[in-house]
């Protein structure tokens, strides 16, 4: 649901006393028009029709406010992740290249909750909510490279699940934020967004050696993923698997 949806209804549940949603809403409303850091805290206060000192009942700085729209983002996030890879249904490639779709279709329909989530500067290890929610959304894309790096055929060294969701988030967060996000700063591109990504993933797992048929080649049940691997010395980035913004 886009930001402009709920902002209607946060305005009129303002009326009824909702100011942390008017607040909210109001800011999503300037990070679409200038950006995460485009605007401030008296900003937000103005743009939901309360005085400068209003948005303090509600949350303790601007940097809380961003919080908060990030989280929210995140979860709307890991929702959409969740949907496309319906626990690699009917087989993992399919369901993966669903994942990626739904990665772009994301940062493209809602600008300003990705803008928040990735380009607000925001320390995300800083809020344990939000850590929580961004993970929680990584792990959608972990559990798919957990399914790929079990396709490994005989003889091809398995690598590791999290460099490979690392390695795919990279690709998937460069095309998103390059060439699917519905703002003003989407580069033209002389293909889809969904066509490159899928060609960026095709190369790379030809280079770790994998088939690159769309189905397994042999029939049957594919192989079982291979067991998560522990949280501590996995090479995690400082702040969860999203790491800290820029």
């Amino acid at each position: 649901m886009s930001w402009r949806k709920e902002q209607r209804r946060a305005e009129r549940g303002y009326h009824h006393g909702n100011l942390k949603e008017a607040l909210l809403q109001a800011a999503l409303g300037l990070i679409a028009e200038k950006g995460a850091a485009g605007f401030t805290f008296a900003d937000a206060a103005r743009m939901a029709g309360v005085s400068a000192a209003a948005p303090y009942r509600h949350f303790r700085d601007r940097d809380e406010l961003l919080s908060s729209i990030a989280q929210r983002g995140f979860e709307q996030f890991e929702a959409r992740l969740t949907a496309a890879w319906d626990d690699g249904r009917p087989d993992t490639v399919t369901a993966f290249e669903r994942v990626g779709r739904a990665y772009l279709a994301f940062a493209r329909d809602e600008p300003a909750f990705y803008n928040a989530m990735f380009e607000s500067g925001l320390p995300v290890d800083a809020n344990p909510a939000l850590q929580a929610a961004s993970e929680r959304a990584f792990n959608i894309i972990r559990a798919a490279a957990e399914r790929l790096a079990a396709l490994a055929p005989p003889g091809t060294p398995r690598p590791p699940a999290m460099m490979m969701a690392l390695h795919i988030w990279s690709m998937a967060h460069g095309v998103a934020s390059l060439f699917s996000r519905g703002d003003a700063a989407r580069r033209k591109l002389p293909m889809s967004p969904d066509e490159l990504l899928e060609a960026e993933v095709l190369i790379y797992l030809r280079g770790l050696g994998f088939p690159t048929d769309r189905r397994p080649s042999a029939k049957g049940a594919e192989p079982p993923p291979i067991p998560p691997e522990a949280p501590s010395g996995s090479g995690m980035p400082p702040g969860g698997p999203w790491g800290k913004p820029k």
